[in-house]
């Protein structure tokens, strides 16, 4: 259950064009709904949080994964997979046909309108939002980002293989990062990518560290502590490897700039 849909119910009662009883029968989903799959369907997590209920793939069986994604995706929603493997992705596209499949962001869609899936390479460099990746091997992560803001309505662009082993790659795209409202960088290995950019751009920083490098950056963990210790001011950190959810702070804060101020 979106807030739109849920105004546009309520409205439609204001009105009289439906009766109350038909608006309660609507709304009787609230607030998650249980599967035989043993996953419970949060249905109002989009009317609490403005973003409806994204499916972790990892770890799911199929079967758990087909009746997620069918329950959310009901009445035409979108709905969006993280996480999702090329054995789970066949699967899906025995099941639910319609959907797309993006392998190197390991996401699944259903139901969107925008163009989901699309080779990299054609990516924009410019955008509304930024993403920067610091190494190749970074790509999958910064793909899942890209993905998951493109899933989000958000403009976003893609710059790759720009770290700080060979810095006078990063310099050409200067004016692209300094055009954009937000930047999500990533990097693996000493993460030192979001420090150069904080210095160089005065566009707030959505850090990712991945888990991408040799036996003493503990996957993840020593690029983790390195961003986490940026001496650039304007860079916030989420998670190892979690694309997807710098990409969903940087649709919460864009939406928060844009918002009127309460009275």
């Amino acid at each position: 259950m979106e807030r739109e849909e849920t105004l546009e119910t309520l409205r439609r009662v204001a009105l009289g064009e439906i009766s109350a009883e038909e608006a309660l029968e609507r709304l009787s989903a609230a607030p998650f709904e249980q599967t035989l799959a043993g996953v419970n369907i949060d249905t109002h997590r989009g009317l609490r949080t403005g973003l409806g209920e994204v499916v972790f793939g990892q770890g799911k069986s199929n079967a758990q994964l087909q009746a997620s994604l069918q329950g959310l995706g009901r009445d035409g929603r979108p709905v969006l997979a993280t996480r999702v493997d090329l054995a789970q992705a066949e699967f899906l596209a025995t099941v639910l046909p319609q959907g797309a499949y993006w392998p190197e962001a390991r996401l699944f869609c259903l139901n969107t309108a925008r163009p989901f899936r699309i080779d990299w390479h054609e990516l924009p460099d410019r955008g509304e939002v930024m993403v920067a990746s610091a190494g190749a091997s970074d790509l999958p992560v910064a793909l899942e980002a890209v993905g998951t803001a493109r899933f989000l309505g958000l403009d976003v662009g893609l710059i790759s293989d720009v770290g700080v082993a060979g810095l006078h790659r990063l310099l050409p795209h200067l004016r692209q990062l300094n055009a954009a409202r937000l930047l999500i960088v990533v990097a693996g290995m000493e993460g030192a990518l979001p420090s150069v950019l904080g210095g160089l751009c005065g566009r707030p920083i959505i850090a990712v560290p991945t888990s991408i490098g040799y036996g003493a950056s503990f996957g993840g963990l020593a690029a983790l502590l390195a961003m986490l210790n940026s001496c650039a001011p304007g860079v916030a950190v989420v998670n190892i490897d979690n694309g997807f959810g710098a990409a969903v702070m940087a649709q919460r804060l864009l939406a928060q700039t844009c918002r009127p101020a309460s009275s």
